[in-house]
């Protein structure tokens, strides 16, 4: 799983079948300070994220398929899986 915040959203005329009706949000990946580290990735919106949100998103194929409930889902790859409301630090 990866932390990040919602930075932008994309739209498209035309997409894969597997994206058809799916929103697809900007990802940039985050330290448990908010800081950005690492290149920004797109990911499948399954918990309604908004820009500026932070969330939870998972990067592994099978296991973003069966977030999705689509196991035959094939350019799926990662997907948010959690809108996150608060970040405990143990000191």
């Amino acid at each position: 799983m990866t932390l990040g915040k919602v930075i932008g959203n994309i739209i498209a005329s035309t997409t894969a079948v597997d994206y058809i009706s799916r929103t697809v949000l900007i990802i940039q990946p985050i330290d448990p300070n908010g800081n950005a580290k690492g290149k920004s990735f797109l990911a499948i919106d399954t918990v309604q994220a908004g820009i500026g949100d932070i969330v939870l998103t998972l990067d592994e194929g099978s296991s973003a398929k069966a977030a999705l409930n689509e196991p035959n889902t094939h350019s799926v790859k990662v997907v948010i899986v959690g809108i996150v409301d608060h970040i405990v630090k143990e000191i």
